[in-house]
């Protein structure tokens, strides 16, 4: 009986076997020992088996780092670590099958239809820990780029995802470094700053009158 983990497996097997996807969805089937009825139930295409397959590396790291005991009392910017060390970790199992699907997609600025439910889960997990962390005060809270910030942490990702596809160091030990010097410099570019105190102090100028007015010129 199919279920969604066989035909992922027997997806990912074609295509590592092949280099391609399956002519049909009727050869697939029948070579797996499923009806095409079945694939149906689960899938209606095989770009939404690639879909799934990368929805599932997120889903199964954001369901293993929220299962730390230690992982409330985790800052914004370890949660986002997390995140990223248990993505690239879980995904190493899986080197061959990311680096076919991601080369085989069209090169552009917007993101691949493949990637789109990754995409959701990542920003709606990005958005939690930002809205936390501006709670806290440990991330500053920025009128209209705070919105934005989500969107800044996803284009870390992709970068890193692009990074790690091409990294050839022993237990891709540069991709490690690459995640932590990457997501140091995104979050301390959304922590406050000197610019935010010149932001404030300027605003704090055109509420109260200005210099001009308090020096009496």
């Amino acid at each position: 009986m199919a279920t969604i983990e066989s035909i992922q497996n027997a997806y990912i097997d074609y295509v590592l076997t092949e280099g391609e996807q399956p002519k049909s969805v009727y050869i697939f089937a029948k070579q797996n020992e499923m009806s095409e009825a079945e694939f149906y139930q689960f899938y209606g295409s095989f770009e939404a088996v690639e879909q799934g397959i990368w929805a599932g590396f997120a889903t199964k790291t954001l369901a293993e780092i929220r299962a730390q005991e230690v992982w409330e009392g985790y800052s914004s910017r370890e949660k986002a670590l997390s995140f990223f060390y248990g993505f690239f970790e879980l995904i190493k199992s899986s080197r061959s099958f990311a680096v076919y699907s991601i080369k085989k997609q069209p090169k552009g600025f917007t993101t691949p239809k493949v990637f789109s439910p990754l995409k959701e889960l990542f920003e709606g997990f990005a958005d939690e820990i930002m809205k936390e962390g501006i709670e806290s005060t440990e991330l500053s809270d920025r009128k209209y780029f705070s919105k934005k910030y989500k969107d800044a942490l996803w284009v870390q990702f992709v970068f890193i995802l692009n990074f790690w596809i091409n990294d050839n160091s022993a237990g891709f030990e540069k991709t490690d470094e690459a995640i932590e010097k990457g997501i140091n410099v995104t979050f301390d570019l959304f922590q406050r700053s000197p610019i935010d105190n010149l932001f404030e102090y300027g605003k704090f100028l055109v509420q109260n009158g200005g210099i001009k007015d308090k020096m009496g010129f």
